[in-house]
This record gives C-alpha cells, sequence and structure tokens, in this order.
C-alpha cells in the first residue's frame, strides 16, 4: 500500500509529457544556474486611476482591493530548482473565479495535464484569468540553494532562503501598484511566529498564515499551480541540454538536426526527488567522477552527498598533508638563510649585497 502511495506521488510530481513553457522559463538563465524572478504585467484594472475630483494632477484612486496568496513548488527534489509562486487577483473573484470557473486545486492534487492547461490560459491574452489576475515566481536555482546551504559560516537555510524569497515576491506586487490587502501563505515551520513577522513587514494587509493553505484558499492553490508549472518546465528545459550526440554507421559523431540523425535522449530523470527510481538511475549513469553532475544538481542534499562519497563513483582524490600551519611563518618564505634556494632568491637581481654595505 505504501509503495503504491510512493507512485502516485512520484506520478504527481512527474512534468506532463508536453508541459506549457510560461514566460516564467529563461533558458539561458537556467542553464547557467542562476536565480531570478519574474513578474506577469499587471492587469490594468488592478492599476491605480486618476482621481479626476483631486486638483494635484498626480493623484490617484487605489486600484481594486485584493487577494494574494504565496506557494512553493520542488522544496525536497534533489534535481532542478525550487520555485516560489504569487497570484493575486480582486478578493470578490477570489471564490467564483477561481474556484467554481477553473476549479483550481493545491497543485499536489491536479494532475500534470490539468496544472499545465490551467497555467496556459492564465497566459494567454483575452482569457478571464489573464484580464483579471495577476502571477509571478521566483526560481531559486539547485546551485545557489546548495552554495547557500554549504556555507562553512553563517549558513543560509532553506527556511531562511525561502521566507526571503516570499518577502521579496510581495514587496516587488505593492511597487507595481496593486491594492493588496489580504496576504494568505503556506506555512514554513511554525504558522503563529512566521505570521507575526510578516504582520510587522505588511501592516496594511491581513496576513494569514497556515498549513494546507493551498487547499484552503484559493488564490493560494493558484499560486500553487504556477510555482508547479514553472518548475516542471524548467525541468524539461534543463533536460533538453542533455540531448546528446548520435554516431553514423562508420562510428562518426555527429551533431543532430531537425531533418537529420535522430537525436539520442538520455532516459528521463523523472520528477527530480531522491525518491524516484528514475531519478537517482540518471544521477548514478550521469555523475562525472571528479565534477559530479551540472547546476542542475543540489549537492548539498544527502542523496548527492552519499553518491559522491561511493566508491566507484567518484574519483579519489589523496590530499597533501601539509605542515602545521602555526609553526610556519609568512616570513619564512622569504627568508635568505643559509639554503642554496635561499641565496638564489637573493641574489635574483644581480651579486648578492650584504647589509654592511648599509
Amino acid at each position: 500500500m505504501a509503495d503504491s502511495q510512493m507512485e502516485d506521488d512520484v506520478a504527481l510530481e512527474t512534468p506532463a509529457s508536453e508541459v506549457f513553457i510560461a514566460p516564467s522559463i529563461n533558458p539561458t538563465l537556467l542553464f547557467t544556474g542562476a536565480s531570478y524572478t519574474h513578474y506577469s504585467p499587471v492587469p490594468p484594472t488592478l492599476l491605480p486611476t486618476p482621481d479626476l475630483t483631486s486638483q494635484d494632477s498626480e493623484s490617484t484612486n487605489p486600484g481594486p482591493e485584493c487577494a494574494l496568496g504565496v506557494d512553493e513548488a520542488g522544496r525536497g527534489p534533489v534535481l532542478g530548482p525550487m520555485v516560489y509562486g504569487l497570484f493575486y487577483l480582486p478578493i470578490p473573484l477570489s471564490d467564483s473565479l477561481l474556484r467554481q470557473t477553473h476549479h483550481f486545486d493545491d497543485s499536489k492534487v491536479l494532475t500534470p495535464t490539468v496544472r499545465s492547461n490551467l497555467m496556459e490560459k492564465l497566459c494567454t491574452p483575452s482569457t478571464d484569468l489573464h484580464t483579471q489576475c495577476g502571477w509571478a515566481v521566483d526560481v531559486m536555482s539547485a546551485r545557489d540553494i546548495g552554495a547557500n546551504m554549504m556555507k562553512p559560516v553563517g549558513t543560509y537555510n532553506l527556511n531562511a532562503q525561502a521566507m526571503d524569497a516570499t518577502i521579496a515576491l510581495i514587496q516587488g506586487v505593492y511597487k507595481r501598484g496593486v491594492n493588496v490587502k489580504e496576504i494568505y501563505i503556506d506555512t514554513i515551520g511554525n504558522p503563529e511566529t512566521y505570521q507575526r513577522k510578516l504582520e510587522r513587514i505588511f501592516p496594511t494587509a491581513k496576513v494569514t498564515v497556515a498549513k494546507k493553505a493551498d487547499s484552503l484558499y484559493p488564490c493560494v492553490s493558484a499560486a500553487s499551480v504556477c510555482a508547479k508549472v514553472t518548475r516542471d518546465a524548467a525541468l524539461e528545459v534543463l533536460y533538453e541540454s542533455y540531448i546528446v550526440k548520435s554516431e553514423d554507421a562508420d562510428g562518426d559523431e555527429q551533431m543532430t538536426g531537425p531533418k537529420e540523425a535522430k537525436a539520442v535522449k538520455e532516459e528521463s530523470w523523472g520528477s527530480g526527488y531522491p525518491s524516484d527510481v528514475r531519478c537517482t538511475s540518471w544521477l548514478k549513469r550521469n555523475m562525472h567522477p571528479v565534477f559530479g553532475w551540472g547546476s542542475e544538481c543540489r549537492f548539498s542534499w544527502g542523496t548527492a552527498k552519499d553518491m559522491m562519497d561511493l566508491k566507484g563513483l567518484a574519483a579519489k582524490v589523496d590530499w597533501p598533508v601539509e605542515d602545521d600551519d602555526e609553526t610556519t611563518r609568512l616570513t619564512d618564505y622569504f627568508s635568505a638563510g643559509k639554503e642554496r634556494d635561499a641565496d638564489e632568491l637573493g641574489s635574483w637581481f644581480g651579486k648578492f649585497v650584504s647589509v654592511d654595505v648599509f
């Protein structure tokens, strides 16, 4: 029964066969291992309007009061980014548009195809989702997550990274002129502590931090879809870099082209989760004995660490034993002494001159 449940969970986490590539996908940044944010254009109906009753020409009326939700996707995988998604829309439309019309729900209970289709509607001009709603994502690369967690001093743990990403995303929406009055967030750690911190940062909004918020609040459900589809598409784009060269009949390598020899793809890495056998098998097949993997891998994860330590996969490195640092001074390297090397250094620019001259 447990194995069956795990297989179902892995299937739901695996990207759709033809996942929608949203505008939040930046292949160049993904390939270089950089983190980045993406904001959709704010619908004109949600922006402030000129105040015609005021004598001040720059005076404006705020746009409609909006509800905003935040959720993440990809916290646990060893492959691919963790993505924080944000979604906002007018408060009166939250249930009617998201729940009743489009049936948004926690992305983990929607099939990959349904998630992808919802995201495509959101990004299609003239649809009700596109004209009434806005969204944003923070794509936190595997490289940056691992580097922050492996710092020798001042470790920047995943909870702290996630909280900073959430705060920055919300601040970005405020800066774009959206009148956010309600904020709903799926918790990181203790809900009460997290909520108090956000209330201090965003005092003009009603803040609600709760467990399972992605199932309770429609705007959080929609945010989870934005995060999950962006992560799914990022995985697919990163996976495309593993299209390999094919060999012709004579054994000479040639690059595959659109109408040339058929491209040979690596077997899929699946969902990117350590519990997915396709993921761990891919890691073993594609591990470089010295460098491990590319920027798509979280080296701070136990799965990657254990594999790098496994005999027969990684190259063995024997580090030279150095002298005790406490017995070596910087000035020792410049001391002339009576050694031949020291004499050579002292006479490098000509005949050695004794201190008696001075």
